[in-house]
């Protein structure tokens, strides 16, 4: 297969298989379809315990649940447990958006995406997280390097998913598919964020 021109590059050493830690469907898309590209089969891992409520986790779940079938790829759902999640943020409740909290919560899902790509024997591990416009990049980055440091044997692929084209293709698979397309990054504090949002958008 030619590969196309792309600033992602592939791991030092290179590589052929990946776990790819999914917060969603959208996100996931035209990272999935890159990896495949380049010849690298990603295993998707579903592990979101920050979104809130259930009924978004559900929808969300699904939908990255759907996407990987179509593609015939393996689909690992995580367990859903927002009552550790919320109590790993205590005391972070009125951080700000890519304040601490967020750090707390990268590096809460990426340590368990390390020890599941362990358990099944996958050296490289990543993550969307690192495509949305939401996210820092560094705190990511650091999350992510946090756990290859705590799960021996794993690397972090640290790449930012948002160049190379991947986000105007994001938008692109987005339609394609119809998938359901998410208006905040999943916790309830930024559900909050965007609900106060649109309340003075709507009193002005």
């Amino acid at each position: 297969m030619k590969h196309k021109q792309s600033p992602i590059q592939l791991p030092e050493g290179g590589c052929t298989r990946v776990l790819l830690h999914a917060c969603c469907a959208p996100c996931s898309s035209a990272i999935v379809e890159w990896l495949l590209q380049h010849d690298v089969r990603p295993t998707i891992y579903y592990f979101n315990p920050n979104i809130y409520p259930l009924e978004e986790y559900t929808i969300r779940k699904e939908e990255s649940k759907r996407h990987a079938e179509s593609l015939g790829l393996e689909w690992i759902d995580g367990d859903y447990d927002y009552a550790s999640w919320r109590n790993r943020m205590t005391g972070l409740e009125n951080e700000p958006e890519r304040g601490g909290r967020c750090l707390q919560c990268f590096t809460m899902r990426l340590l368990s995406t390390a020890h599941k790509a362990r358990e099944l024997s996958i050296t490289h591990f990543t993550t969307t997280l690192a495509s949305s416009r939401w996210k820092s990049i560094e705190q990511v980055t650091q999350a992510g390097l946090t756990a290859q440091q705590a799960v021996p044997g794993t690397v972090f692929w640290a790449q930012n998913w948002r160049k190379g084209g991947l986000s105007d293709r994001r938008n692109q698979l987005l339609r394609e598919y119809a998938f359901y397309n998410q208006q905040y990054c999943g916790c309830e504090f930024s559900m909050r964020r965007l609900e106060k949002s649109l309340d003075i958008e709507k009193n002005h």
